[in-house]
């Protein structure tokens, strides 16, 4: 049998071996607590985020040419026209940080000004149809692409971005992982309403024989 050694029976040495066995259950405590998933998980929902910004960026950059186009068809509706300059000014208007992502009011502001945009540019697009000129422009039609190249992106970084705030909301929402919430300060993060915002993207119907 092994002799102890006397550190170890001194009081001194039970702290010594106590030490490594709480720094290990420690350890394990606070690994199974989704104080490491969740930093992840939020990482993941700002880059997801950003990438529906670039598209969301990409449709604001196209719609100067758009509007430039259709200025050089006569008796286009200026109305319409007004609507789409006015909706993306009041998008640029906004700033959006890494903290509007956590702040629901901010975030609905934000979903709604975007939603106007998409609303105003589809009335354009719609209208456009009854104007020949516009349809037989390569130019147009090349930037309507774009456009709805561009609203395909928007759609799909968005679905991304949805369900990576799901999974992260779901993460630090678990009973196990409270404490990692309360150590990280982890919040829940507001979502996309995309029932809402297809109601406000729904392009408006436009009888071009009706009289004015």
């Amino acid at each position: 049998m092994p002799a102890l050694s006397l550190a170890a029976l001194s009081p001194g040495g039970a702290v010594r071996v106590r030490l490594p066995f709480l720094a290990v259950l420690l350890g394990l405590l606070l690994s199974g607590c989704g104080i490491n998933n969740i930093p992840t998980y939020e990482e993941n929902a700002k880059a997801k985020w950003s990438d529906v910004q670039n598209q969301y960026q990409r449709r604001s950059d196209l719609i100067p040419n758009i509007v430039n186009t259709v200025k050089g068809e006569a008796g286009f509706e200026q109305d319409t026209l007004t609507k789409v300059v006015e909706a993306r000014a009041s998008v640029g208007r906004m700033t959006v940080t890494p903290e509007t992502l956590n702040d629901p009011e901010a975030f609905a502001k934000f979903q709604k000004a975007q939603g106007e945009l998409g609303s105003a540019l589809q009335r354009l697009m719609v209208i456009s149809e009854n104007y020949p000129n516009l349809k037989a422009n390569a130019a147009f039609q090349d930037l309507r692409a774009q456009l709805e190249g561009t609203e395909n992106r928007i759609a799909i970084a968005r679905k991304r971005y949805i369900d990576t705030v799901r999974e992260y909301n779901t993460t630090i929402a678990l009973l196990q992982n409270q404490l990692g919430k309360m150590l990280t300060g982890a919040k829940e993060k507001p979502q996309f309403t995309v029932e809402n915002e297809a109601a406000i993207s729904k392009p408006p119907t436009v009888d071009f024989n009706k009289k004015p």
